[in-house]
C-alpha cells in the first residue's frame, strides 16, 4: 500500500467504512492533486510535496469532522455538468437528476416557461436551461447564500436562468403563468433526524431539509395551490418527494382539482416525484 494511501487509510477508519475510504482516497488523488490513477494502480511511488501534504491533513481533518468531500471540494457533478456547492446549499443528488430527466424528456418540444422552486445550487433550473434550450426557466430561492451560489452557476455553466429572492409562503400570485412548475422543497420530518447521517445533519442546511412533523405537506400545498394560479391550462407540475408521502401527495395534488396524479419510483424503488395536470 502506497504510503499516502495508507495515511489516508489510518486517518479515517473508524470514522467511515472501507469502501468509501477507498472512494475519498480515489478523489483526493485524481481530484485535488490530479495524479494519474493508472500510475497508482500500478504501484509507482506517489510523492507529495511539502505544500500538498499539508493540504492533504487539512483535507483529512475536514473529513474526520464529517463534512460531505463535495464541499472540502467545492464542487459536484450533476447531470453532466459540474456544479459549485458550498453548505449554504444542498448537495446534488441521483434521485434529482431522475426528476430532471423525466422533465425533459415530457417537454423536449416544447418552449415552456418553467418555474422552480427552491433553487439551491440551481441545478434542477440549470440543467433544464441547458437540455431545454427553447424554455424560459426562472427559478426562486428565499437564501441569499444559495442565490449566490446558484447564479455563480448559472453565470459559469453559459446558461440564463432568472434568479430571485421568493419567499414561497408568503407569494401572492400576480397574474404570470407557467407552463411547468417543479420542486425539490423540504420535506423531512424532524421526526427523521434520528436515520440521518451526520455529514448531512452537521453540515447541509436545515433551511432546505426540514418541515414540521405535523405538517410534512407544507411547502408542497403552497407551491400546489400557487400552481392553481399560476399554470396554464394542461401544464404540468412535478415534484421531488419524501417516500414516506407518495400517496399523500397525489391525494392532495387531486383534492385541488389536479388530474392525472401520479407517483413514479426511483432507481431504487422508492415513491420520489409526484407530478399531476392542471
Amino acid at each position: 500500500m502506497h504510503a499516502v494511501e495508507l495515511h489516508i487509510k489510518q486517518a479515517l477508519t473508524g470514522i467511515y467504512p472501507e469502501s468509501e475510504i477507498k472512494g475519498f482516497t480515489k478523489i483526493i488523488f485524481t481530484e485535488v492533486f490530479h495524479f494519474n490513477m493508472l500510475d497508482y494502480y500500478m504501484g509507482k511511488d506517489i510523492n507529495l510535496s511539502a505544500n500538498e501534504a499539508e493540504q492533504l491533513d487539512e483535507i483529512l481533518a475536514r473529513l474526520q469532522k464529517n463534512e460531505p468531500i463535495q464541499y472540502i471540494l467545492g464542487y459536484t457533478e450533476f447531470y453532466g455538468m459540474t456544479f459549485c456547492v458550498t453548505p449554504a446549499v444542498l448537495i446534488p443528488r441521483p434521485e434529482t437528476a431522475e426528476l430532471v430527466s423525466l422533465i425533459i424528456k415530457e417537454n423536449v418540444d416544447c418552449s415552456a416557461k418553467i418555474l422552480d422552486i427552491g433553487a439551491g445550487s440551481g441545478c434542477i433550473a440549470i440543467s433544464l436551461a441547458k437540455n431545454l434550450p427553447q424554455a424560459k426557466v426562472s427559478s426562486w430561492d428565499v437564501s441569499d447564500e444559495a442565490l449566490k451560489v446558484a447564479r455563480e452557476n448559472n453565470e459559469k455553466l453559459g446558461v440564463s436562468v432568472t434568479f430571485s429572492k421568493v419567499d414561497v409562503l408568503g407569494y401572492k400570485p400576480f397574474g404570470e403563468k407557467f407552463n411547468v412548475i417543479v420542486s425539490n422543497p423540504p420535506y423531512i420530518t424532524n421526526a427523521e433526524k434520528a436515520d440521518m447521517e451526520n455529514n448531512v445533519l452537521d453540515w447541509e442546511p436545515s433551511l432546505a431539509l426540514f418541515v414540521p412533523d405535523e405538517d410534512p405537506l407544507l411547502f408542497y400545498r403552497k407551491i400546489a395551490e400557487l400552481g392553481l394560479d399560476m399554470l396554464t391550462p394542461g401544464g404540468k407540475i412535478y415534484f421531488e418527494i419524501n417516500q414516506a408521502f407518495g400517496k399523500e401527495m397525489a391525494d392532495l395534488l387531486l383534492s385541488l382539482g389536479y388530474c392525472d396524479a401520479k407517483i413514479i419510483k426511483d432507481l431504487s424503488g422508492r415513491d420520489r416525484i409526484v407530478k399531476a395536470l392542471r
